[in-house]
């Protein structure tokens, strides 16, 4: 049986041509580094982030219709430190949604330019 290793990439939409608010959001105010896709891919007008060191990827590509599928749709970032986080949000004026404690699972929800709803977690260890 093939066994699933980790998440490798999260898709979000934003409206056509808003590329640079993209950017402005996963680059300048969550700090990912943009990754340049694929050559076949670039007539999509995609923009890629690298999501820490490894493979995982946030993929931002345009929909005209911007149709949020359900409340509870969203992608999950860990940080190295919430606190730090919320004080970052906070200088660029982002809001920041606050949501069901777990244990040792310090988490809230930011929405990107566009509505996506990222939730920020820390892991600090097992939550039961």
């Amino acid at each position: 049986m093939t066994v699933v290793l980790k998440l490798q990439h999260v898709s979000v939409p934003m409206p056509p041509d808003r590329q640079d608010e993209a950017r402005a959001f996963y680059r300048d105010v969550l700090g990912m580094a943009e990754k340049q896709p694929p050559t076949a891919l670039h007539d999509l007008n995609v923009v890629w982030f690298s999501a820490g060191d490894d493979v995982q990827e946030v993929h931002v590509f345009p929909d005209e219709s911007m149709n949020h599928n359900a409340s509870g749709q969203h992608l999950c970032l860990q940080v190295d430190s919430l606190e730090a986080f919320r004080a970052e949000m906070s200088s660029h004026g982002v809001a920041i949604e606050e949501t069901t404690p777990i244990r040792n699972r310090p988490r809230c929800f930011v929405r990107d330019p566009f509505g996506n709803l990222i939730e920020i977690a820390e892991i600090l260890g097992d939550y039961d």
